[in-house]
Order: C-alpha cells, then structure tokens, then sequence
C-alpha cells in the first residue's frame, strides 16, 4: 500500500480563493492520495504576519507547491509525480 501525500492548505475564515482552491483539488480526483490539513493562519501571530496577503498556499510534502490559485490538472500531476518518485 503507498503513503499517502501530506497537504497543508494556509488559509483563513471568508477566503474566496481558498474555497476555489479546495474544490479544484477535489476536481483533480486524488482524494485518496493525500491528506489535508487546513491551518487558520490568524491563529498564529508568525503565520499571520508571512502569509497575511498570500493566502491560500499549499504545501506538498513540506516544500510550497502552489500559492493563490490552483488548477486540478496540476495538483493531480504534483502528487502523482511525488508518489511514483517515492
């Protein structure tokens, strides 16, 4: 059974394009491939001041892979691509 990729999605309450960028990952059709963590950036005074103006970013595995806006096509690509890489 493969690992599964972990997500970590910036954002924060009344974010219109964190919500786009949700539903195109669930367009991309590899829900099954990572999990999802969401992290409230005004919940942290350090992650609030960094990302105050560039909110969504999504991190793959550690490393920023996509900031403010996201296209299903590629996020199914970035996770395919780390898994056959792992």
């Amino acid at each position: 059974m493969q690992e599964k990729v972990r997500v970590v999605l910036y954002t924060k309450p009344g974010c219109g394009l964190c919500v786009q960028m949700k539903a195109e990952m669930k367009n991309a059709g590899v829900e099954n491939l990572y999990t999802l963590e969401e992290v409230n950036i005004e919940t942290d005074d350090e992650l609030c001041a960094l990302y105050r103006y560039d909110i969504p970013v999504l991190f793959i595995d550690g490393a920023e892979a996509f900031r403010h806006r996201l296209k299903a096509a590629d996020f199914a690509a970035y996770v395919n691509s780390l898994l056959r890489a792992g």
